[in-house]
């Protein structure tokens, strides 16, 4: 089998009624990279580590990334 490319036909003729939408893109400086991460020191209970962990391998991440996007969301929601 094999596939054709159909070729547009291209023309000058008006198109009909149009819909403007609203634009749903965010605005430019959200399309940004985010800040750089800072390194920190911080002491947690073994049993949130092992929560992490555990959350972690199910879902093929490092369990620090899971902590980072959990304080990142909780203070994102509360600025």
């Amino acid at each position: 089998m094999t596939k054709h490319k159909r070729k547009k036909k291209l023309s000058h003729e008006p198109i009909g009624r149009v819909k403007i939408v609203d634009d749903f893109l965010p605005p430019p400086e959200k399309l940004l990279v985010k800040p750089k991460p800072v390194k920190i020191t911080i002491t947690l209970n073994q049993d949130s580590i092992d929560f992490f962990k555990e959350v972690a391998q199910k879902e093929h991440v490092p369990y620090q990334q899971l902590i980072r996007a959990l304080l990142d969301q909780y203070a994102s929601h509360y600025k």
